[in-house]
């Protein structure tokens, strides 16, 4: 099995998740982890099953699908088989009062049934000590990110080009650019944390249609091809000369992502006003860029940059009408949307090693959503970009 997570990643990222618990929740007494990703985390694989977290003790990996899968794939100390929760809940005869979860992700059935074998009395999230424990990446986690970065700056500057052509559908585009991804080095899917959220490609859309509102929380928008399939791009919009492309994706590597979105100008040029205001989107990227430095705090860069725009720029910026975002980026990881965000309320100073992607953008009616996105890593003097420097409206016959 090829990427095993080392063991000693695995220990160092208990250690950190146990030394913030101690330190913001001191009478913690067990955390439980149910969500993939997060087993990801902390056990290098993805079974259906549980990560049991005592404060003193071992933790041990329960799997109900695949034992044997995990037994090969991950180096985690302790793994063992469970048919259902009651097995595990054997080995536990004197449990705690309180239990941590993943208040976001654990639904009610799933604790109800968990709860009747593990009768804890009450439970507390820790989904904010578990975002911010992920935040910081290792040099491991770093040297993933920096390979999804050079091939993501590879799909969106030299092939997305290559497959742009008058006539084409959104849709045609969004089945051909996954054909690049997947070329290139994709893994085949982009993760999020935010609740029943799925995409296949990314958001993207030729014009105005980049302004359609969609229910993801971000900037961009997309018209998509029917209520049951919302994103992907329509079957029936097709790419004109003299028309904006706008293209937002994640792309992964081991399960690691960046961010980056491109606007392109197909056949020709866009009206002067878009392309001041495009360039406007790059500076305020390169002023967050230059603020993401270990000990600056999320809502300090987002205040400074907000507060220095005229109410004329902020009317559609980080969204089009009444549907802007209230953030200006997000750390990025194992999922898209990771914590800290460059937003009011996150106050923690950042510490080297986080990533950002950071996506300053604006709608244009009549032209559609323009900006810039990149990922960053936070490091003294400044973030360094994973993704590539060009700054977007690149022109393409």
């Amino acid at each position: 099995m090829t990427c095993v997570t080392p063991l000693t990643e695995l220990e160092e990222r208990l250690l950190r998740f146990r030394q913030r618990m101690n330190a913001r929740h001191p009478k913690w007494e067990m955390a439980v982890v149910f969500s993939k990703m997060n087993l990801l985390y902390f056990c290098g694989c993805m079974p259906e099953g549980m990560l049991v977290l005592p404060r003193e003790g071992e933790p041990v990996l329960w799997v109900r699908r695949s034992f044997e899968r995990s037994r090969e794939e991950s180096a985690f100390k302790d793994i063992r088989p469970m048919n259902s929760y009651r097995d595990a809940a054997a080995a536990y005869p004197n449990l705690p009062g309180s239990v941590h979860l993943e208040t976001e992700f654990v639904p009610l059935s799933m604790y109800q049934r968990f709860q009747k074998h593990f009768p804890f009395a009450e439970y507390h999230s820790m989904d904010y000590d578990l975002g911010m424990t992920k935040a910081v990446k290792s040099p491991w986690e770093l040297a993933h990110m920096e390979d999804a970065g050079r091939r993501h700056q590879r799909v969106l500057e030299v092939r997305v080009p290559e497959i742009l052509e008058e006539g084409m559908t959104e849709f045609e585009l969004a089945g051909r650019l996954y054909g690049v991804m997947l070329e290139e080095g994709h893994m085949g899917v982009a993760r999020f944390n935010m609740f029943d959220t799925e995409m296949v490609v990314g958001q993207l859309g030729f014009g105005e249609s980049s302004l359609y509102p969609t229910s993801f929380n971000g900037p961009g928008g997309n018209y998509g091809q029917q209520p049951a399939m919302p994103g992907l791009g329509s079957r029936e919009r097709r790419l004109k000369k003299g028309e904006l492309v706008f293209v937002d994706m994640g792309l992964a590597v081991n399960g690691y992502h960046t961010d980056k979105t491109l606007v392109y100008q197909f056949g020709g040029r866009l009206p002067d006003e878009a392309l001041r205001i495009h360039e406007q989107c790059v500076d305020i990227q390169h002023r967050i860029a230059a603020a993401l430095q270990p000990g600056a705090r999320p809502s300090d860069i987002y205040r400074s940059v907000m507060e220095s725009l005229s109410p004329q720029f902020q009317e559609n910026f980080m969204g089009y009408g009444a549907r802007r975002v209230k953030f200006l980026g997000h750390a990025i990881g194992l999922a898209v949307d990771e914590l800290p965000v460059l937003a009011e309320g996150f106050d923690e100073p950042l510490e080297a090693r986080t990533v950002f992607a950071v996506e300053p953008k604006k709608g244009i009616k009549g032209v559609g959503m323009v900006g810039i996105e990149n990922t960053f890593v936070v490091e003294e003097g400044g973030g360094r970009c994973l993704t590539g420097s060009h700054p977007g409206m690149m022109l393409v016959d």
